[in-house]
């Protein structure tokens, strides 16, 4: 039996920067997340924002909505709903300024953390949760192996940064 094709006829996603710490490649960084979620992600439909934020306006969001203290990388609502269940929809917020320092830490470059924050928050729009450490393992190699063919498929989508001789 066939699958039946996608219908992305309906499917949207939108692309907002509300910071200043770093200048984006926004038409680069709309390529990857279309390939992404057209290309990746086993569901008919789609809708849902990225917004990419300071870490002032992360950690307000952490705080009145987790209620979290301090900044975080990434945070992902989910506004899915049960009748529509092949179908994403949600908002997903990234902090440069936390990619930024994480990507120090990772060795890697910051563009490359806000491709893999992307996914990550994709992944909990899907279902995935990171709370528990099996599903946290879980998770990780899901993303991994996403941001692995985006970078196959979209070379310095989500490289490490280069070794220098």
């Amino acid at each position: 039996m066939k699958k039946p094709l996608r219908d992305r006829s309906r499917s949207t996603f939108n692309l907002r920067n509300r910071q200043r710490t770093r200048a984006i490649n926004l038409p680069r960084l709309r390529q990857i997340l279309r390939e992404l979620l057209n290309e990746l992600i086993p569901v008919q439909r789609f809708e849902i924002g990225f917004c990419l934020v300071d870490a002032e306006e992360i950690t307000r969001i952490n705080e009145t909505f987790l209620r979290h203290a301090g900044p975080t990388d990434v945070i992902t609502f989910d506004y899915s709903s049960q009748t529509e269940p092949d179908s994403l929809h949600g908002e997903i917020f990234i902090c440069v300024s936390e990619a930024v320092a994480q990507a120090r830490r990772f060795r890697t470059t910051w563009q490359a953390e806000l491709v893999r924050y992307a996914v990550h928050g994709v992944l909990h729009l899907l279902g995935h949760d990171d709370q528990k450490s099996p599903a946290r393992r879980k998770m990780k190699r899901e993303e991994d192996r996403l941001v692995e063919k985006l970078t196959s498929r979209l070379p310095g989508a989500g490289q490490k940064k280069q070794r220098r001789k």
